[in-house]
């Protein structure tokens, strides 16, 4: 059942990845956009680069969790890479546990409960001439953690499992070359 739950998780984290790669190709498109039509034409206005911010906001926010999913967060190699294969589950066990969960699960309560709800409650726009409504790009922040305490916990019923042998994780590092 717990395994179940984690390919939904890693399944719905995959499309939020593939979803940020879009959003920063259209961050660069937009910010291409502005540039052209500010210094080509000398046409100006604050919605453009507001969505540029945005677009790539969002996309970092959503990605993040694809992110730890495809193993591609940073590690303190001095360790991880001198350890065996249980060692690596145990230590990552250990992070997640100790690190990501609690603070991935604060940061969700705080930006929903005091970032986004306040500024839901008023539909709060940009006080810039032209801008964008806020709301939106801040309910992405508790989104974006709350993706990211959901993969923790796929990550940390893979590595019980990989330690149980119920699954094959590829713990394998390679160190950077010097």
């Amino acid at each position: 059942m717990l395994l179940t739950f984690s390919r939904a998780v890693d399944t719905v984290n995959r499309w939020f990845g593939q979803l940020a790669n879009v959003l920063i190709l259209l961050a660069c498109v937009v910010s291409a956009g502005n540039a052209l039509l500010r210094y080509g034409l000398d046409l100006s206005n604050n919605w453009p680069l507001e969505l540029q911010w945005y677009l790539f906001g969002a996309a970092v926010m959503l990605g993040t969790s694809y992110t730890l999913q495809q193993n591609g967060h940073v590690r303190v190699d001095i360790i991880y890479g001198n350890v065996s294969d249980r060692a690596r589950l145990w230590i990552d066990i250990f992070g997640l546990v100790v690190f990501l969960l609690p603070a991935c699960a604060l940061f969700t309560w705080l930006s929903w409960s005091t970032l986004f709800l306040p500024s839901w409650d008023i539909l709060e726009h940009s006080s810039n001439s032209g801008g964008l409504p806020r709301y939106p790009i801040k309910f992405i922040l508790p989104l974006g953690f709350f993706m990211l305490v959901l993969q923790g916990l796929s990550e940390l019923v893979k590595r019980f499992a990989a330690l149980k042998g119920d699954i094959q994780l590829d713990t394998h590092y390679e160190r950077p070359e010097q």
